[in-house]
């Protein structure tokens, strides 16, 4: 049986590469979902007019507007609730939220390390590359997993793997985690539009598509 397309709102605090990766998947038929809603964390970031371009609802709510997770996830709630919203994707967005109870398992993330490992508060971006570099670790990678109240710390739906190179930098080193994310982070919207994860505890179960 055909899935429904699902309605995923994207939560954006910058470039929105993410964004602009699944509107790509979405456009070739990779993906079948509509984005109707986009939020930054921040203003005047490229990701908000990746978002006007195509001609998604966009907001942004700083901060400043809202100090705290609850009044965010509050203002949030506000600005989902007319669009039918089935997942939320988080594509480098840096605000904290509060999980409401209708957002548990409905709210994914991609982080560029392969979690547990090199996550956590102030890890993002370069910065997690950096420290993979300092670590000396041999292999990185990307991770998807489901949200909860721990930055970084929610149930994983999958990891790809990518190895270090002894030459790498940190820009070197992103550009290929960050392909590695642009064939994951859809992956698991699929599998989460199919019905096909299932959280148990700490850990996901991805099990056969439903007939």
């Amino acid at each position: 049986m055909a899935s429904e397309r699902l309605r995923v709102a994207v939560l954006l605090s910058g470039t929105g590469r993410t964004l602009e990766n699944l509107l790509d998947r979405r456009a070739t038929g990779e993906l079948d979902i509509d984005i109707p809603i986009v939020v930054s964390s921040r203003p005047s970031v490229r990701g908000i007019e990746i978002a006007q371009a195509a001609g998604i609802d966009t907001h942004v709510v700083t901060r400043k507007q809202c100090p705290t997770p609850s009044a965010m996830s509050a203002r949030l709630r506000e600005l989902l609730a007319p669009h039918g919203i089935g997942l939320i994707a988080l594509a480098g967005y840096l605000s904290r939220l509060e999980i409401l109870p209708e957002w548990e398992g409905r709210m994914i993330n991609v982080h560029p390390s392969l979690l547990p490992l090199f996550g956590g508060h102030g890890q993002y971006g370069g910065r997690v590359h950096e420290a993979v570099l300092a670590a000396g670790v041999k292999v990185s990678g990307c991770t998807v997993h489901f949200v909860d109240a721990e930055y970084d710390a929610g149930p994983i739906i999958l990891q790809r793997c990518v190895a270090v190179a002894e030459d790498d930098t940190p820009d070197t080193l992103g550009a290929r985690v960050f392909a590695a994310e642009q064939v994951a982070y859809p992956e698991a919207i699929q599998m989460f539009q199919t019905g096909r994860l299932r959280i148990e505890g700490r850990r996901v179960r991805v099990i056969d598509a439903p007939i």
